[in-house]
């Protein structure tokens, strides 16, 4: 296993994505992965502060003959997904992350490799670092917990930026320019619930549904992969049906911008037909395999005999819990007509856990379509309303118009034709970017993101492909130094 990623080229973006790597930073945690960009800038000589909304400034001086040139931000986010397989023992509040070089790939053992957006950050350091660069004023934003809310983007201080174009280096195919995003709302539903005693006469039986491929729920929703929590939910309602079976406990999913690779839940059963159910759900494993044949080739579904539980979720509860978890919208709602291929508008059903007393339950709702985003809002709060549960809607953002007139736009076209010899693709994106908050608050901002090709972000089977990092920083590089005049 290869672990000298600073053997890679371009030198300094791999130097300084060794290091990140090594900096445990999952969103709220991302004190060190701060100091660390200030001890880089300040050791540099260049000017740099944390704001309010701990996010990191630095500014870059224009290099000699270049002043006359448009000022350009360079921003990327500090923070990562926090995702890992069952079997890996890993804090990631602690632990260096385990990046090794497979191939023509960076990837991480059993766990997410914080490319997203780790080699964002690496690049904007390279081009801090590096003075043999020819390139305007440049800024550089280095943003806070992006991934669980877009925090320091709404924290951004006004008047910050002087900059009048943006680069967001976190997008995940090179070769692709996005003039724009979708926005998003969660979905925060809540039911409360009195534990009430195990009934007698029953066993208990612990299912679980894990092999999925998971990932982005931006990026990786229109491949019409499975959701944990969805089919976990199926299987109980029938079994809730057919066998009687009650939920005792459930914890399915985890980050509101991952598609859910894993969930399991206790259920029970009147004594004498565990057997029957876990044959049952071997059959229903195969229906499901069938189903997804080409999207999903690694699905498990397996129950086991477990200790009972004392208690469980309320009987009540737990049957209207079970039906609206059913009739959840969950996956790509509608595709957009203006751009072939790409998603409008989709819910991601992130999570479902219990706790002893409320069983809480997070969707992650987007759309490029404001309107779509608060009626598929309005859609989430009519259901679980109707079932019993609170319903809070969330962190609402919009998302980014696409200029396709943008001056950038076409100087960094003609940047990739001068260099590939093809044009770039120009499209939008069905995740969330900080672009549109950020240009929000600065509306004269001219916007682009791009990035190299990282497959499978938010699960551990994230990767980035090693040549599209040099082809994407070579871009940058090329950009920056053919910046229009002011």
């Amino acid at each position: 296993m290869d672990k000298n990623l600073t053997a890679l080229k371009p030198a300094l973006v791999w130097k300084h994505f060794a290091e990140i790597v090594r900096i445990p930073r999952p969103s709220s945690h991302e004190e060190q992965i701060r100091r660390y960009v200030l001890d880089v800038a300040r050791s540099l000589g260049l000017e740099c502060r944390e704001d309010a909304g701990h996010n990191v400034y630095v500014r870059k001086p224009a290099s000699k003959g270049m002043e006359n040139r448009k000022g350009v931000v360079l921003q990327a986010h500090l923070d990562m997904v926090p995702q890992k397989n069952n079997d890996k023992v890993f804090d990631f509040e602690k632990d260096p992350i385990e990046a090794y070089i497979d191939g023509e790939w960076v990837t991480a053992d059993g766990t997410t490799l914080g490319a997203d957006d780790g080699i964002g950050v690496a690049a904007i350091l390279a081009v801090l670092e590096d003075n043999t660069l020819r390139h305007g004023p440049v800024e550089a934003l280095f943003t806070a917990t992006e991934e669980t809310g877009m925090d320091g983007a709404f924290g951004l201080e006004e008047h910050l930026l002087q900059g009048d174009i943006l680069l967001n280096l976190d997008s995940e195919t090179e070769g692709e320019l996005y003039v724009g995003c979708a926005g998003g709302l969660d979905a925060n539903i809540t039911f409360n619930y009195e534990a009430e005693p195990v009934p007698a006469a029953c066993e208990a039986l612990r299912i679980v549904v894990k092999g999925l491929k998971g990932g982005h729920s931006g990026i990786q929703i229109g491949c019409q992969r499975a959701n944990a929590n969805k089919l976990l939910f199926r299987f109980i309602g029938r079994m809730a049906a057919d066998e009687g079976m009650l939920l005792a406990s459930v914890d399915g999913g985890g980050l509101r911008n991952a598609i859910p690779r894993e969930a399991e839940a206790v259920v029970l059963l009147p004594a004498g037909r565990s057997g029957a159910v876990i044959e049952a759900l071997k059959r229903f494993e195969q229906v499901v395999v069938a189903e997804f044949a080409g999207i999903e080739d690694s699905i498990e579904m397996h129950a086991e005999p477990c200790a009972l539980p004392e208690r469980m979720i309320a009987r009540a509860v737990g049957e209207r819990l079970v039906r609206a978890v059913l009739a959840c919208p969950d996956g790509v709602r509608r595709m957009s007509m203006s751009m072939p291929g790409l998603v409008q508008t989709s819910s991601n059903l992130a999570r479902v856990v219990s706790d002893g007393r409320t069983v809480r339950l997070q969707s992650l709702l987007r759309s490029s379509v404001n309107s779509e985003k608060e009626e598929l809002g309005q859609a989430f709060e009519a259901l679980f309303t109707l079932a019993g549960a609170r319903v809070e809607l969330t962190g609402s953002y919009d998302g980014w118009k696409p200029d396709m007139d943008s001056p950038i736009l076409k100087a960094m076209t003609a940047s990739y034709e001068a260099l590939y010899g093809r044009k770039p693709l120009v499209t939008a994106i069905h995740a969330g970017l900080e672009c549109g908050i950020i240009g929000g608050k600065y509306p004269g901002l001219d916007m682009i993101s791009f990035g190299p090709t990282i497959c499978y972000p938010h699960s551990p089977d994230e990767k980035v492909d090693i040549a599209s990092v040099g082809r994407f920083y070579e871009f940058l590089v090329h950009t920056l130094e053919n910046v229009p005049q002011k």
